[in-house]
């Protein structure tokens, strides 16, 4: 086995604002040494396979230890996966409670700190410059799911900037590598969506850059729900409390993260589609064949013994990256109509994007009605909402569900919506509507969904305590190790306590 990474310490890459310590600083690599420090990276054996046994593995570890393989096919540059599956360690990366993680994230987003650009010569990312490319020699890139069509970079940061203004939108797509120097790209109808569709308009190409191996929070600040020209390598910078240090492309002006372990420098071709997938994505289905945009690779920057990243499709890691920057932007916007929501929280049973469970202090009848109505319109994936009250902890799918079973009657208190815009990747949306050969409905028809709003919280006035929470007094403070003999045991015919 290769041997453990010994990288710099937590306390050695943190940085320092106002005179205190706060949050990461530095790169992939010292948040690894600290989970590695702390026995959540698992090692695994060497020549692991590529296809599919790879991703096997990391899915078996998924949530409990990151996976790090040394020699995947023989290749030398080493794959790492899982290292923020686990909702606790994504607020340890922000070095915060989890309880304030939303919080944090949201600070970081009303409060950007621009980025801060270094020479070539001072990034890590651009010690290895090629331009004779071969993608498939040059990375380990991983085949996922059992009808995967090939090879797919699945934690890539695609940066590329507005053809009109220069400002920057960073994003993850899912990106099929099915020739030595292209790639096929999966671009849902938003920024970097629009970015092509101008450059394109003008018969232009869009230079974009593949990033691989980011740090946790930069990784976090990509998922960030922002307007159109609001760079979330500026929310990165909030997030590690100082600005994060960028570095521009050898062959294009797109700026990239200076510490990130790989770069894939390309441009999106104008009026070039090729066939991508199907893959399996995060609603645990796969999403069809169909014909997509194209990278040109132009170069591949790296650091010295670079480190790949690879995320599984659907698992922790996937929807958590998904879920809590829109649980984050999701609970601001339902606290500016509705002060009395105070959590909010995309469970991993709706895949993080599709149920959404509000905690909420109601004072009048009726409430609950428009918080459910308030949080379709701010998010069209959204196709359930549950709200229930202040005594429920929305993170608990126990006591959501008890909730759910004892406030709430299906004759007055369920809200349905139909034809409303949903998520284009549920494919509950398209049953019934296949094309003649069975082709997929042309994009206009996709992605309608009806959605289903569910008010199980109590009446603001009840009797007596027919619906307060039973509750043993003491109950939340005991101390057990104080309580417990230890050691102790029963001499079961005498009743004798033996110690």
């Amino acid at each position: 086995m290769a041997p453990a990474y010994t990288g710099p310490t937590m306390e050695e890459t943190r940085v320092k604002t106002n005179n205190d310590e706060t949050g990461l600083a530095g790169d992939l690599r010292s948040w690894l040494s600290h989970l590695g420090s702390t026995g959540r990276v698992a090692v695994v054996r060497e020549h692991v396979k590529l296809k599919h046994q790879l991703a096997a593995i990391a899915k078996r570890l998924d949530g409990e230890q990151a996976a790090f393989f040394p020699a995947p096919d023989g290749h030398a540059m080493p794959v790492v996966s899982g290292f923020m599956s686990r909702r606790g360690w994504i607020a340890e990366a922000m070095g915060v409670r989890e309880s304030d993680l939303l919080a944090a994230f949201r600070k970081a987003s009303d409060n950007p700190l621009p980025w801060r650009e270094v020479a070539s010569a001072e990034a890590p990312c651009q010690q290895v410059v090629t331009r004779d490319i071969d993608l498939h020699a040059a990375l380990p890139i991983p085949t996922h799911s059992e009808h995967d069509n090939g090879p797919y970079i699945t934690a890539g940061l695609v940066i590329a900037r507005n053809p009109v203004t220069g400002i920057q939108n960073v994003s993850i797509n899912r990106i099929q590598v099915h020739a030595k120097d292209r790639m096929a790209i999966l671009m849902l109808p938003r920024h970097l969506h629009a970015f092509y569709q101008a450059a394109e308009a003008k018969g232009e190409a869009l230079d974009v850059a593949v990033v691989i191996g980011a740090d946790p929070l930069t990784l976090l600040a990509s998922q960030a729900i922002s307007p159109i020209d609001h760079d979330e390598l500026e929310i990165a910078g909030a997030l590690h409390g100082a600005p994060l240090p960028v570095v521009k492309c050898v062959t294009s002006e797109v700026r990239v993260p200076a510490r990130a372990e790989i770069v894939i420098e390309g441009k999106l071709l104008p009026k070039v589609r090729e066939p991508e997938g199907p893959f399996g994505e995060f609603p645990k289905y796969y999403s069809a064949r169909e014909e997509r945009e194209v990278i040109q690779v132009t170069a591949i920057t790296h650091r010295e013994s670079p480190l790949f990243h690879t995320i599984v499709p659907a698992e922790m890691e996937h929807l958590l990256l998904g879920a809590i920057p829109r649980e984050a932007t999701l609970l601001a916007l339902l606290q500016r109509s509705h002060p009395g929501v105070s959590d909010v929280h995309l469970s991993i049973g709706g895949v993080g994007r599709y149920h959404l469970h509000v905690k909420f202090k109601k004072k009048r009848e009726g409430e609950a009605k428009n918080v459910i109505l308030c949080a379709f319109g701010a998010h069209y994936d959204l196709k359930q909402v549950t709200v229930v009250d202040d005594d429920v902890d929305v993170h608990d799918p126990l006591q959501v569900e008890w909730a759910v079973a004892t406030r709430f009657q299906a004759d007055r208190d369920l809200v349905v919506i139909a034809g409303a815009q949903g998520s284009v990747l549920d494919p509950s949306t398209t049953v019934g509507m296949e094309m003649p050969g069975g082709a997929p409905p042309p994009a206009h028809m996709q992605g309608i969904s009806a959605k289903m709003g569910i008010d199980a919280t109590r009446p603001v006035v009840y009797h007596e305590h027919v619906f307060t929470k039973v509750k043993v007094p003491g109950e939340d403070t005991v101390d057990l190790a104080a309580e417990i003999t230890t050691g102790a045991t029963v001499d079961w015919s005498s009743m004798q306590v033996v110690r």
